[in-house]
């Protein structure tokens, strides 16, 4: 899963970048981006450690890019758009903190601006997308033959309206697109389309505002794949280089019943319909990131195309099942570890063990 961090100058951006990631970015002038790679905290995946003493541990990961360019600067360059449309989700950040020293772009505080701004600079990629892919389908139906032409000047009728929607500042998420043309236009990386996560940059003095904020935000956006978290980049990104129990501490003080980076990262698999299953071979307890309806064989692949090319069959237990029973022996003996097929569809904290011969 690659998310991008996205957001107006002095919104925080970058501070939240390294608090996820523990990374500090190059200093660069000029349309870039900064990657970074974060460790999904799962406390079953220590709780299967616990039980089955591996050599190692892996949590799953999540890929950060922290798109540093053009955002509130008139325009975006090839490069960054190209950035932009690999990513599966973003995150806006949204400035809310006071700091005299570092003004913002806009000259005052006001969320639901930011949050048109950068849409609106989003909408204007999509629209010259679709006028450069107008313009190909225009060149080609000039030698089509009439077999080619139907399926042309359909794609061209869709982009169209969607063109005239984007035109009244409706953003693809909005224009009620059915799954057939969803279909048709997965290739183009329609930044409009993508799920966003807000997450609204906090000042100290405003951590117990926390949830009025986000309600109050969320209440002018009422649209699917959009979601909102406040929290304070800068306190994070000073946690997160704590003991985990001088942060709980801290955390308690500040009256913060979890770190805003776990429920930052909660809401995230929310938003893009993700879970986690576990592998407990060759020595080590494995977490695994998938969309939610994947089957077996799928998830499988995700860990090696040999497993799904020679799959035979799953081994499979609930998370809670299996620490209920204290091992996998007692589990096979109470009937609750299942062989499951091909076209089972993988529950969120299934521990597996594949089958397979190739």
């Amino acid at each position: 899963m690659e998310i991008g961090i996205i957001g107006l100058p002095s919104s925080g951006r970058t501070t939240l970048f390294e608090a996820l990631t523990g990374t500090k970015p190059e200093t660069r002038t000029g349309a870039a981006v900064n990657v970074g790679v974060a460790k999904v905290p799962d406390k079953r995946l220590y709780g299967l450690a616990k039980l089955f003493q591996p050599k190692r541990v892996v949590p799953a990961e999540i890929k950060y890019i922290d798109i540093v360019g053009s955002f509130g600067k008139g325009g975006m360059g090839g490069q960054l758009l190209t950035q932009l449309g690999t990513v599966d989700a973003f995150i806006h950040v949204v400035r809310l903190f006071e700091d005299a020293s570092i003004p913002h772009v806009e000259g005052s505080l006001d969320p639901q601006r930011d949050v048109g701004a950068v849409d609106l600079e989003l909408a204007f990629s999509d629209l010259a997308i679709i006028e450069r892919r107008l313009k190909r389908i225009e060149e080609s139906l000039k030698g089509a033959r009439s077999q080619e032409r139907e399926p042309l000047l359909k794609e061209a009728a869709l982009l169209e309206r969607i063109k005239k929607e984007l035109e009244r500042e409706v953003p693809l998420w909005q224009q009620g697109l059915t799954s057939e043309e969803g279909k048709l236009l997965e290739n183009y990386q329609f930044l409009t389309a993508k799920p966003m996560l807000v997450v609204l940059n906090l000042g100290e003095e405003q951590i117990g505002q926390t949830i009025s904020l986000e309600a109050e935000v969320l209440a002018h956006y009422k649209r699917p794949n959009f979601r909102v978290v406040a929290l304070c980049a800068k306190l994070e990104k000073e946690l997160v280089q704590l003991s985990e129990a001088e942060a709980a501490d801290f955390r308690t003080s500040w009256g913060l019943s979890e770190p805003g980076l776990s429920r930052l990262l909660g809401i995230s698999y929310d938003l893009l319909s993700l879970l986690s299953f576990f592998t407990t071979a060759s020595g080590e307890v494995k977490a695994w990131t998938i969309r939610q309806g994947t089957t077996a064989l799928k998830a499988a692949g995700k860990i090696h195309t040999d497993m799904e090319r020679g799959f035979i069959r799953a081994e499979v237990i609930a998370y809670n099942d299996l620490m209920n029973c204290g091992s996998l022996a007692e589990a096979r003996r109470r009937g609750l570890l299942r062989l499951e097929g091909k076209g089972y569809m993988v529950q969120d904290g299934d521990v597996i063990t594949f089958l397979f011969n190739v």
